[in-house]
C-alpha cells in the first residue's frame, strides 16, 4: 500500500483511546520476529515530562555520535513524528511499507491491535533497521498495560514524576497511577524516579525492591537556574555551571537535569563540547514554544493540573505585572475546573475551542467555566478565530491546553493565512 492508504488503514483500525493489555503487541510482535527483543530501549512512564526528557537525551546522545532511535507520541501534525531517528521522523515510503508489514498479520488476530499498538511495533521493525545504539520509547500512557511495556530487558526504566491525570484509566489517586507507572519496572534493571511526589516515590521504591532493581534520584539540590528568559535558559548542574538550553520554560531546566542524570546512570560521559552542543540544539515543539514573534504567540501543550501550573509559572516569570490573552481547549475528562483556576491568576480573557477530538470540552462550556471565575471568556469555532481575536488586545497570546490544538495553531499562523 501507498503512504495515503496505509494511514487509512491505520485510521480504520481499532481507534479505542486506551485499551489496557500487551496481548495484542506480543502477538504482532512475535508475528514479525520480536524485533523488540534486539532494541537497547530506555522505557520512559511519567504523567508530565516524557516528551521533553527523550528529546533532550536523544540530543544528547547523537551529539555523542550514537544513532538514536525515539519513539513518542501524540503528533502533533503528521503522524511519522511519532518515530524518529537522530531528529529525522520516518518517511512516507518506510511508514507505508512497515504498515504493509504488519497489516496480514494484525488482520487475522482475533483481538485487532489498536492504531496505537500497531504504531507501536512499527517503530520497533524500524529501529532494528536502522540499527540504533539506542531507543528512547516513551509509554503512550500508564506503564504497567501500555503498549510499550513489551520490552524485557530496558537498559534504564525512566519515571519523571507522577500526578493525577487520566484518572478514569490508571486510577484517581497519586498512588494509583505510580502502580501503573512503576509497572514498567524490570528485574534487576535500573530505574530513574525523577518525580517529587512522597507517595508516588514510595510506590516506585517498593516496586524497585521487588524487582531487585537499583533506583536512583535526581540531585535537585544540584540545580541552580541562573536565568531564564525567552532566549532561553541558563544553568548549573552537578559539576557543570553556565549550562545552555533553548527550550523555553521554567520546568525545562528540571527535565534537563533529569537527563543529565540519565547519561550517569549509563555510564555515558560525553565530552564537554557534546554535552552543551545536546542541549542547546534540543527541540520540541509545542512546548512553551514561540510560534509567532511578532506578534508574539507561545504555544504550550500543559492540559493535566500539574502542566499548566508549570506553564503559568514559566509565564509569571517571563511576563512579571503583566496579565496574558489565553486562547485554550481542553478535553473534557481532565479537572478542567482546577486548570481554569491556576490559568486565572494570570489571564487578561480567554477565548475557547473545542480541540479536535472527541474527548473534547465543548468551547462554550469551557467558556462558563472561566466566566464563574471572573475572567472574561469568549468560545469561537476555530483556533483561528480565537488567535485573531485574542490579538486585538495588543498582549502576549499563549495558546494552553490540548496538544490535539497545535497542528490548528501552525496552520492559523502560516504565511497564506495571514
Amino acid at each position: 500500500m501507498n503512504y495515503t492508504e496505509s494511514i487509512s488503514y491505520l485510521r480504520g483500525t481499532n481507534r479505542a483511546f486506551c485499551k489496557p493489555g500487551t496481548d495484542r503487541v506480543e502477538a504482532l510482535c512475535a508475528a514479525v520476529g520480536n524485533p523488540q527483543k534486539d532494541l537497547p530501549v530506555i522505557h520512559v512512564a511519567g504523567t508530565n515530562g516524557k516528551g521533553s526528557f527523550c528529546v533532550i537525551l536523544a540530543s544528547l546522545l547523537k551529539e555523542a555520535g550514537y544513532t538514536v532511535g525515539r519513539f513518542s507520541s501524540p503528533a502533533l501534525c503528521k503522524i511519522n513524528e511519532c518515530v524518529s531517528v537522530n531528529g529525522g521522523e520516518i518517511s512516507d515510503e518506510d511508514f507505508a511499507r512497515l504498515v504493509s508489514i504488519l497489516q496480514p498479520f494484525a488482520d487475522t488476530e482475533a483481538d485487532r491491535p489498536t492504531e496505537f499498538e500497531l504504531l507501536t511495533v512499527l517503530a520497533f521493525l524500524y529501529f532494528q533497521e536502522k540499527h540504533c545504539d539506542y531507543v528512547i520509547l516513551e509509554c503512550g500512557m500508564g506503564g504497567l498495560t501500555d503498549a510499550t511495556n513489551v520490552i524485557e530487558r530496558p537498559l534504564l526504566s525512566v519515571i519523571t514524576g507522577v500526578s493525577v491525570d487520566h484518572a478514569s484509566f490508571l486510577g484517581d489517586t497519586v498512588d494509583k497511577i505510580a502502580e501503573q507507572k512503576a509497572g514498567i519496572i524490570k528485574d534487576s534493571c535500573p530505574v530513574l524516579w525523577c518525580g517529587t511526589d512522597p507517595a508516588a516515590e514510595a510506590v516506585c521504591r517498593k516496586h524497585a525492591l521487588c524487582h531487585a532493581a537499583p533506583l536512583y534520584t535526581v540531585p535537585r539540590q544540584a540545580l541552580i537556574v541562573k536565568n531564564a528568559d525567552l532566549s532561553g535558559t541558563v544553568f548549573d548542574f552537578d559539576g557543570y555551571t553556565d549550562l545552555s538550553l533553548s527550550l523555553l520554560g521554567l520546568y525545562q531546566a528540571d527535565n534537563a537535569a533529569n537527563a543529565l542524570t540519565a547519561l550517569e546512570i549509563l555510564n555515558q560521559n560525553l565530552s564537554d563540547g557534546a554535552l552543551r552542543a545536546g542541549l542547546r540544539k534540543a527541540r520540541w515543539p509545542g512546548r512553551f514554544e514561540i510560534v509567532s514573534h511578532d506578534p508574539l504567540i507561545i504555544a504550550d501543550g500543559g492540559h493535566n493540573p500539574e502542566g499548566v501550573n508549570r506553564a503559568v509559572e514559566s509565564i509569571e516569570t517571563y511576563f512579571s505585572n503583566e496579565k496574558v490573552i489565553f486562547v485554550t481547549g481542553i478535553m473534557a475528562d481532565k479537572d478542567y475546573h482546577t486548570v481554569a483556576a491556576r490559568m486565572a491568576s494570570v489571564a487578561q480573557a480567554v477565548y475557547t475551542v473545542t480541540p479536535p477530538n472527541a474527548r473534547a470540552l465543548p468551547a462554550k462550556e469551557y467558556a462558563e467555566v472561566f466566566r464563574t471565575l471572573g475572567i472574561p471568556a469568549t468560545p469561537c469555532a476555530t483556533v483561528a478565530e480565537g488567535i485573531a481575536k485574542a490579538l486585538s488586545a495588543n498582549s502576549p497570546v499563549i495558546c494552553l491546553g490540548s496538544l490535539y490544538m497545535y497542528d490548528e495553531i501552525r496552520q492559523a499562523l502560516s504565511p497564506e493565512n495571514r
